[in-house]
């Protein structure tokens, strides 16, 4: 069975951090994209980064750009997303997505799983 589970999320205070992570099983994510995808209440999803499988090249949006960083660990078959300077703006159910045709994109209808998703909330 293909899975992706993402954890990490949670609440932080404005300027905090917190560190989410995509786990698969029954593949090996090493050979997909991965993405990173958030959706706050009432709006439409949205790309915040990806990283190739390839060569590794990254894509941020450009809200989180200087803030975030994706990265792999492919011994724990994991990709994680650590978010820095945490703002109420950052706050949303963040999912994780993996992408069979290795390059990524910032559109969700283009990758193949999706994990169920995790809090982010950030306030004071």
């Amino acid at each position: 069975q293909v899975q992706l589970v993402e954890s990490g999320g949670g609440l932080v205070q404005p300027g905090g951090s917190l560190r989410l992570s995509c786990a698969a099983s029954g593949f090996t994510l090493a050979y997909y994209a991965v993405g990173w995808f958030r959706q706050a209440p009432g709006k439409e999803r949205e790309g915040v980064s990806y990283i190739s499988s390839s060569d590794g090249s990254t894509y941020y949006a450009s809200a989180v750009k200087g803030r975030f960083t994706i990265s792999r660990d492919n011994d724990q078959n994991t990709v994680y997303l650590q978010m820095n300077s945490l703002q109420p703006q950052d706050t949303a159910v963040y999912y994780c997505a993996a992408d069979g045709s290795g390059y990524g994109s910032r559109w969700p209808e283009t990758y193949d799983d999706w994990g169920q998703g995790t809090q982010v909330t950030v306030s004071s």
